[in-house]
């Protein structure tokens, strides 16, 4: 049974992670996903007008850290986001099956700053904790941190391929961007230091980064290892299947304290039992159950809030 998404408030700050299946290594770095990838995010975060405070892409999963209104805000997003990046994913590395293993997985994060920090940092941490390279900005993927830190702009194309087919159809040849639109991801604040000055964020931002690299180095030095490199990354085959995957469940909830990590759960068990109470009474053809805001009854519309 899929466990049911909640989300407590407006404006809420949750983490939102996807796996390629079979960890197949479809989201392998390089110049041209980097372009599509950003350019797909940027699109669905205009059309959907979706706040994203973190971005960072492993060659077999992403991760995002956004902030919605509710779980149709989240669904709509990652609904656009997702079909557009999984038809441009086996565009380029000739994969015809499907691209993701299962449903996205989405974890609210509290309003707490040591939950929203901890998260922030887990995520700017991707490409270095895995002992894949040293420096964060050296990771040849997408990553957030070097437009935090920098201010360099994170911008990609999105491939209008309808109008692409009908160029061919006349006959038309077109160069590879006549249909393609710049987008641009932009990059919002962390909610716990949106009172803080562009400096003083990017000094936070800095310092978390030197954190994650300082002890990287020395869980290398424990275990004696070496970073994968930038060039064994690159030139890895998209479509190699590791013989083992690392999984592990995902939280529902990201929280600093028992508190507030108690009260999110007696909040979503109200939630989830007046769900399945309304449910019950629909499948005996109540079609007048009252379920939830924030729900998606079976078979009938959202419930907005």
């Amino acid at each position: 049974m899929r466990k049911l998404r909640y989300v407590p408030k407006p404006k809420t700050l949750v983490h939102i992670t996807c796996r390629t299946i079979q960890g197949l290594y479809l989201f392998r770095p390089g110049p041209e996903f980097n372009d599509v990838f950003l350019g797909v995010l940027g699109k669905a975060q205009r059309d959907c007008e979706v706040e994203l405070c973190a971005v960072s892409v492993l060659s077999t999963h992403f991760h995002l850290l956004s902030v919605v209104d509710d779980v149709k805000h989240a669904a709509d997003f990652m609904r656009n986001f997702k079909s557009k990046l999984a038809l441009e994913t086996n565009r380029l590395t000739g994969w015809s099956g499907t691209v993701f293993d299962r449903r996205y997985e989405m974890a609210v994060v509290t309003d707490e700053e040591a939950a929203q920090v901890e998260i922030f940092k887990y995520i700017l941490a991707q490409g270095v904790k895995e002992q894949l390279v040293e420096r964060i900005l050296d990771w040849p993927g997408v990553h957030c941190f070097g437009a935090l830190l920098e201010g360099t702009p994170m911008t990609g194309h999105w491939f209008d391929r309808s109008q692409e087919h009908a160029a061919r159809v006349r006959g038309e040849e077109y160069s590879r961007f006549k249909y393609a639109t710049t987008e641009t991801v932009i990059l919002s604040p962390l909610p716990c230091w949106a009172h803080l000055s562009d400096e003083a964020y990017r000094q936070r931002v800095a310092s978390l980064g030197e954190d994650i690299e300082a002890e990287a180095a020395v869980a290398r030095e424990a275990a004696g290892t070496q970073v994968v490199g930038v060039d064994a990354i690159l030139a890895r085959d998209p479509l190699y299947r590791p013989k083992q995957l690392a999984r592990s469940p995902a939280p529902r909830v990201h929280a600093a304290t028992k508190a507030a990590r108690r009260a999110f759960y007696e909040a979503y068990s109200w939630f989830v039992g007046a769900f399945r109470d309304a449910a019950e009474k629909l499948r005996r053809g109540d079609r007048a159950a009252p379920f939830p805001a924030g729900s998606f009854p079976p078979a009938l519309p959202f419930v907005a809030g």
